[in-house]
């Protein structure tokens, strides 16, 4: 029996309602799937680009101090001898120890425009150490900056005279009367990531 005057009401079967959840779904599955991608592709190109900027910044303290050496040897904390001015040897947790010039000097303190500093590697750090004073006194603590992480190891080599290369400064043999104001032609400085593989800079040195 139909009732006149109404229309049949249409709708949706369950069949059609799951095949449309099923699809959007899908289609929600595939699109947060396309975010995540996104987003790790943003996050490793940050961290790409921070590491790019360390080692950037690590090579422009580097090139820094070592174009600016100065001959200046400086007593040790002990006054009983003079440190040269520049002292390296491969062999200790010391990298290298240089006088530099060009401190600026931007609030006018009464001080040098020289600076003592060095490099060392520690726990896969390359940390710079920078003192306020030239001839320090005993127990005088440095300035530490970790300027370069996970640095698997470092080499620097320096230029004499004839041309030789050397791991260690003043090289073995030097005069001893002009050994502590020796300084190098040129500087190597190679220094192994586990992610970049070997850097390598060289640097003249200015009067040297």
């Amino acid at each position: 029996m139909t009732v006149r005057g109404k229309t049949p009401v249409q709708g949706f079967t369950l069949i059609e309602i799951l095949v449309a959840l099923a699809i959007f779904s899908m289609m929600a599955v595939m699109l947060f799937g396309g975010f995540i991608a996104i987003s790790d592709q943003v996050d490793w190109s940050r961290a790409r680009a921070d590491r790019l900027r360390q080692i950037q910044t690590s090579m422009i303290y580097l090139s820094r101090d070592f174009s600016q050496l100065q001959p200046r040897p400086v007593r040790s904390e002990l006054g009983e001898f003079k440190e040269a001015s520049l002292s390296a040897d491969a062999r200790n947790i010391i990298l290298v120890t240089l006088t530099r010039g060009g401190w600026s000097n931007p609030a006018g303190v009464q001080r040098s425009t020289l600076q003592r500093v060095a490099y060392q590697l520690e726990d896969r750090k390359l940390v710079r150490l920078s003192w306020q004073v030239l001839d320090r006194l005993s127990g005088t603590e440095p300035q530490r900056i970790e300027i370069l992480d996970e640095v698997d190891d470092v080499l620097i080599r320096y230029l004499d005279e004839r041309l030789e290369w050397h791991e260690s400064w003043p090289p073995l043999g030097s005069n001893d009367k002009v050994a502590a104001w020796l300084l190098p032609l040129a500087v190597e400085i190679n220094i192994e990531l586990p992610d970049q593989g070997r850097i390598r800079r060289l640097l003249e040195v200015r009067g040297g």
